[in-house]
């Protein structure tokens, strides 16, 4: 079962985790559209939204492909390659 990540960003309303990029960041994107991407990061502060572009959005998807790709985890992997057809 795969389980979907919601967040509300205070500008851009609800957006959707696309996945996981490194410890505590997360790329998010808007729910409809899926042409805004953000970068969220959580620490002590609280969540931090970072604006990137979808070309960055896709090279972070793609790095994180790579690295799951070389560690095995092969479900993931295949989860992941499922989202990047359908996002990009």
């Amino acid at each position: 079962m795969s389980t979907e990540t919601y967040l509300n960003h205070p500008t851009f309303g609800l957006l959707f985790r696309v996945c996981l990029v490194e410890e505590k960041r997360e790329l998010f994107s808007t729910l409809y559209a899926q042409r805004l991407f953000f970068v969220a990061s959580n620490d002590s502060d609280g969540i931090e939204f970072e604006p990137i572009n979808r070309t960055e959005a896709k090279v972070l998807v793609e790095n994180r492909l790579r690295m799951l790709r070389r560690t095995g985890l092969s479900k993931e992997y295949d989860q992941l390659q499922v989202i990047h057809k359908r996002t990009f």
